[in-house]
Parts: structure tokens; C-alpha cells; sequence
């Protein structure tokens, strides 16, 4: 049996690491439980935290995971540790724990997801399903809606970007989303809602700027406010923290859920 309250314990003292962006894992830890879960498709039933299949071709190889690796890397010991929790509660386990200890909210998080050693074919979901940052608001329902989530889900999950920053070596885009990338707030909404973006001039992918050029979003970000429906719920988590961390924490809970089978009840 697993002592989950060590594990706990253990995954919040290893989270501060100066030698990281912005001196945390927690945002990439994060980012790692999001990328893992959001693969399932309500379709087929396929895809989802279950199973841990980011280790495995073709998911291993999808350029959204880039740089996933070395999250998946740190996690290793504790596995080690730990033998008895599967990599896939570990990673689902330390995004949830990530979350709170950077400001957010607890999010609701169930054990008994297992481990795929040898998945079959059909086992490991396709690359394309995860969202692609260049796109605008048909990509991102098409992505979001695949998985039974509604449009103020979208806009919830999407606050996930108050957090961390991204890598011209990884994702291609460059920059934090706001001047605090290891405390989760709703500084991502204001943000949006209150600064002028305008197109980045650079050679890279399209992105936009504040004024200052030091905060980014991405099209996917912008397309939130380009969209009413989403602009509106946009505009109601820049005013009402409290409202944004419940229902973030509502849909990372049923994200991190989606595609779990578990052979006996939740512990």
C-alpha cells in the first residue's frame, strides 16, 4: 500500500529548483499531468492519464510533449521510491500537488490508474489530439469538446497558462504568459483582458506582445478574447478569483479522470 501523504510530502520539497525556469518544476510538472490526460477521446474511449503511454511511440514522439521528457525524468525517483504507485497517478498526483503549492486550489485526484508496459497499437493514443497553440477557437473546441468538456471548461483550463513560460527549443513560441510563473492566480485573465497585445515581430511563430515585450500570449490564448462566448467567461475570471479556481479545479479533476479504469472503486 502506498503512503500517499509521504509521497505528498515529497513531491512539494523537491518542487523549488534554482537551476529551473523561474526557479520551480512545478509549472512543467503541471504541464506534464495536462499533456498526459488530454489525449482521450470520448469517441473511442482512447487516450487519457491511464496507462502512461507518453513513454511510448507514437505519443512519445508528439512535438506538443516536447521537453516532457525531462519532467517525466525528475519524477523517476520517486517511482523508485515508490514502487507501488503507478507513473501514471505519480504524474497526475504531482501536477495536482504542483497546483496548490504554487497559490491554487486543491484539486479533486482519485489513485488506481495503471501502468501500460507493452500497450498494444490501439493502447497509445495518435499524435494530433493534443491543442496546437497556432490555432484559433474551431481547433480549440474541436480539441476540447473530443474530450465532454463546454466552453467555460475551455476557458478554465486555458488559466493553466498563468503558469510557466515557453521555449523557442521546445514548443517554438518564447516568453512567460505573466510576471509570476510559479504562482497560480487569475493574473492570466487580467492580463488578458487589460493589455494591448499586438503581433510579435520576430522570426519565429506568430505570438503577441504586451507593451513592455516581455509577456506573450499565444493565438490560442487570443482567440479566447476574440470569441464572445469566451470572452466572456474570460472577462468574468479576471474579476472573481474565487469563481476561476473552482471551476479550474472542477475540470482538471475530470480532466485527469477521463479514460481511468480502475478494477476496484476509488480509494
Amino acid at each position: 500500500m502506498a503512503d500517499w501523504f509521504a509521497l505528498e510530502r515529497d513531491i512539494k520539497a523537491m518542487l523549488k529548483q534554482p537551476e529551473w525556469d523561474d526557479g520551480s518544476i512545478g509549472p512543467v510538472l503541471v504541464r506534464l499531468a495536462w499533456h498526459a490526460s488530454g489525449t482521450y477521446s470520448k469517441k473511442d474511449n482512447t487516450g487519457g492519464s491511464d496507462g502512461a503511454t507518453m513513454r511510448h511511440a507514437p505519443e512519445s514522439t508528439d512535438g506538443a510533449n516536447a521537453g516532457l521528457e525531462k519532467a517525466r525524468a525528475m519524477l523517476e525517483p520517486l517511482k523508485k521510491k515508490y514502487p507501488a504507485v503507478s507513473r501514471a497517478d505519480l504524474w497526475t498526483l504531482a501536477g495536482v500537488i504542483s497546483i496548490e503549492a504554487m497559490g491554487g486550489p486543491r484539486t479533486p485526484w482519485y489513485p488506481g490508474r495503471t501502468d501500460k508496459e507493452k500497450p498494444k497499437a490501439a493502447e497509445v493514443p495518435p499524435n494530433g489530439r493534443l491543442p496546437d497553440a497556432s490555432q484559433g477557437a474551431p481547433h480549440i473546441r474541436d480539441v476540447f469538446y473530443r474530450m465532454g468538456f463546454n466552453d467555460r471548461d475551455i476557458v478554465a483550463l486555458s488559466g493553466a497558462h498563468t503558469l510557466g513560460r515557453c521555449h523557442p527549443d521546445r514548443s517554438g513560441f518564447s516568453g512567460p504568459w505573466t510576471n509570476t510563473p510559479t504562482r497560480f492566480s487569475n493574473q492570466y485573465f487580467k492580463l488578458l483582458v487589460n493589455e494591448k497585445w499586438t503581433k510579435k515581430k520576430w522570426d519565429g511563430p506568430e505570438q503577441y506582445e504586451d507593451p513592455s515585450g516581455e509577456l506573450m500570449m499565444l493565438p490560442t490564448d487570443m482567440a479566447l478574447m476574440w470569441d464572445p462566448k469566451f470572452k466572456a467567461v474570460v472577462e468574468e475570471y479576471a474579476e472573481d478569483k474565487e469563481t476561476f479556481f473552482k471551476d479550474f479545479s472542477a475540470a482538471f479533476g475530470k480532466l485527469l479522470e477521463l479514460g481511468v479504469k480502475r478494477s476496484a472503486s476509488k480509494l
